[in-house]
């Protein structure tokens, strides 16, 4: 991993970060009207699971994608924190005993361990139902195709073929073994499928050709994979106080990672070639995808 990433490039990430901490924080303020009338504690466990969190990389992809052809930041913002909302949900949900058993999410109690196991479940579903209603709301004039478009791929990227589906297959292979293929197929679902549709969003949004379309989706994929080699990688080597989670657990819980079927080696060498193969994909867009490609060499060499 000879390359580094620029400098400017966290700062950028971590000014996107600050104003999708804002945009959540009002969605999921009392008065806003999709939350309006909610019970007090069911919305603050959702306000629990979702701010103050992680470097919001895919809402991050979502706003320079949109960038990528010319949309404004404040256009993208919308789909930018519903996506967030949907990583967020699964994340509580991802954290229940019944899947993966965590006490920590970025360095707090998870959210069924501050409030409740039943509450953490309905937080994560009023999280993921409030992400298609941020998408619906207040589409500017002309936009309406192309919310409906990002509507209809999110439901699929987040359920039974995409995320979900990964999830799945995930705790399905806990007992079972696994090849090189099934694991990156699970992967692809799991957490893959999430980056695809935050990279492809800006093309969606800014009435981009299709193969611009497919370009910037493959970059996505491409990402997808990096982002969860290098959490297996992390998870293999760092310790719970840089992960701000617990440590090791994968292999405690017979979790299949192309790390542990191939080793620390292996695994360094393929995110390289990974980050090759995503800058090889923008190279057609110039100088305006320089920040996405710093995106994948931030997301292949991160430390935590």
């Amino acid at each position: 991993m000879s390359q580094t990433v620029d400098p400017c490039f966290e700062k950028r990430l971590a000014e996107a970060a600050a104003r999708l901490e804002t945009g959540l924080s009002d969605a999921l303020s009392g008065t806003a009207f999709l939350v309006a009338g909610a019970p007090e504690r069911l919305l603050a466990a959702m306000r629990h699971g979702a701010l103050d969190g992680g470097k919001r990389l895919r809402p991050f992809l979502v706003e320079e994608s949109a960038r990528l052809f010319g949309v404004e930041a404040s256009r993208a913002a919308p789909v930018a924190q519903a996506l967030e909302l949907v990583h967020c949900y699964s994340l509580v949900h991802d954290d229940l005993p019944a899947m993966d058993d965590d006490d920590l999410r970025r360095g707090r109690p998870t959210v069924h361990r501050a409030y409740d196991e039943a509450t953490a479940i309905l937080a994560g579903d009023a999280l993921l139902t409030l992400a298609f209603g941020l998408i619906a709301d207040g589409a500017a004039p002309g936009e309406a195709d192309a919310r409906l478009t990002l509507i209809r791929l999110l439901s699929r990227e987040a359920g039974a073929a995409g995320m979900a589906g990964g999830q799945a297959l995930d705790l399905a292979a806990e007992t079972a073994t696994l090849d090189e293929v099934e694991i990156a197929r699970m992967q692809a679902m799991k957490t893959g499928a999430l980056i695809a549709f935050a990279a492809e969003a800006g093309a969606i949004l800014a009435g981009a050709s299709p193969a611009d379309r497919q370009a910037l989706r493959r970059f996505g994929e491409i990402v997808g994979l990096a982002f969860q080699l290098a959490d297996d990688l992390l998870d293999e080597t760092a310790d719970a106080a840089t992960l701000g989670k617990a440590a090791g657990k994968d292999a405690s819980r017979g979790k299949k990672t192309l790390p542990a079927l191939r080793g620390i080696d292996w695994t360094r060498a393929e995110l390289d070639r990974l980050v090759a193969e995503a800058e090889g994909l923008l190279e057609p867009f110039g100088e305006r995808a320089a920040t996405l490609r710093e995106t994948a060499r931030f997301v292949a060499r991160r430390s935590r």
